[in-house]
């Protein structure tokens, strides 16, 4: 392996090996986000899918499908099924959060509104689950719909957690489970699905993005407290927006009656001023609550490599095994 080729990150190896696949389904992106009656549809589609994202869920399709030995149709369909259905839960959140920026340009609720986002959200819905049927698959259809009702599910759950202090480690890990891994997760199992795989194999295929999306989740918490403003994020972002994640709960399990009092002002109450992000920042580090989380997004990422494992020996398994390390590398 030349050094260029070392120093690439695991998603663009990944893309690399994928580009074939990958270029096939943004042709069927393209196609199927059309609409002849209202062109604000493949508008609003466009500025959210062409931003540069890193297409993660779908190459987790193709991959898990490839590494099978999967060489029919329809992991195409079912990878752009899994971009329509993520794409379509950003439109419906940046409105629930009332975002103005995502992935550094603005969101598609300022530069149009928030009814078009949700009507364009509810289409690419519906255009995924044409995409689903045209498989051929109940057993398909079957994970990918279990999967949409999840992810909303989750969102609802996290809107009577988000502010409130009383939410556990095991009502977040609900939350994260519902509105992260649930598509990470059919992402893999699908494409075992279709390559016609094994119950153990589909499983752990299951399993490894199911521990993927929870760690992927928690890095993405961990961050807004530790990272810095290269990876997209503001620092701070989170507790701007009065939003109990991990590093939060451990710090508010924690806290003494001055530190509770705290929390309850800022993220209960919503009373911010200058400092208090400073104030939160020490808090946490107080703790160890920052670093607390960390070490559990390590943790499961060992489970999603322990389930990886299991699956036959392949040069993409082992470019999931290297996409898992570095979710959490992020934050070394």
């Amino acid at each position: 392996m030349s050094l260029d080729i070392a120093a690439t990150k695991p998603h663009e190896r990944l893309a690399e090996a994928l580009a074939e696949d990958l270029a096939r389904v943004n042709a069927m992106i393209r196609a199927r986000m059309a609409s002849e009656h209202a062109p604000r549809i493949p508008e609003v589609t466009a500025h959210l899918i062409e931003a540069g994202g890193k297409r993660l869920r779908p190459m987790l399709t193709l991959a898990a499908a490839r590494m099978c030995g999967y060489d029919g149709p329809f992991h195409i369909h079912l990878a752009a099924t899994v971009e329509f259905i993520h794409t379509a839960t950003l439109l419906h959140d940046d409105v629930v959060d009332e975002s103005t920026q995502r992935r550094g340009r603005p969101t598609a609720n300022l530069l149009w509104d928030n009814t078009s986002s949700v009507l364009v959200g509810d289409y690419l819905f519906a255009r995924s689950f044409q995409l689903m049927v045209e498989t051929g698959s109940l057993r398909v259809l079957d994970i990918l719909a279990n999967a949409a009702a999840t992810i909303a599910e989750g969102e609802v759950l996290q809107l009577t957690a988000a502010r409130n202090l009383a939410t556990t480690e095991e009502t977040y890990l609900k939350v994260v489970r519902g509105k992260t891994a649930a598509l990470f997760s059919a992402a893999t199992e699908v494409g075992g699905v279709i390559a016609g795989m094994d119950d153990a194999a589909v499983g752990a295929l299951f399993a490894y993005g199911d521990a993927l999306g929870v760690a992927f989740q928690i890095v993405d918490d961990v961050l807004d407290y530790g990272g810095t403003s290269a990876i997209g994020k503001n620092i701070g972002d989170d507790f701007r927006e009065r939003k109990l994640t991990l590093p939060v709960i451990k710090a508010v399990a924690k806290a003494d009656a001055e530190e509770r009092a705290f929390w309850v002002r800022t993220i209960e109450k919503g009373q911010q001023g200058e400092g208090d992000l400073e104030t939160a920042l020490a808090i946490l580090a107080r703790h160890g609550a920052v670093e607390a989380a960390r070490q559990e997004a390590i943790a499961w990422v060992g489970k999603a490599k322990a389930e990886m494992a299991k699956l036959p020996e392949h040069p993409l398994r082992d470019l999931l095994v290297d996409l898992a390390d570095y979710v959490v590398a992020r934050i070394n």
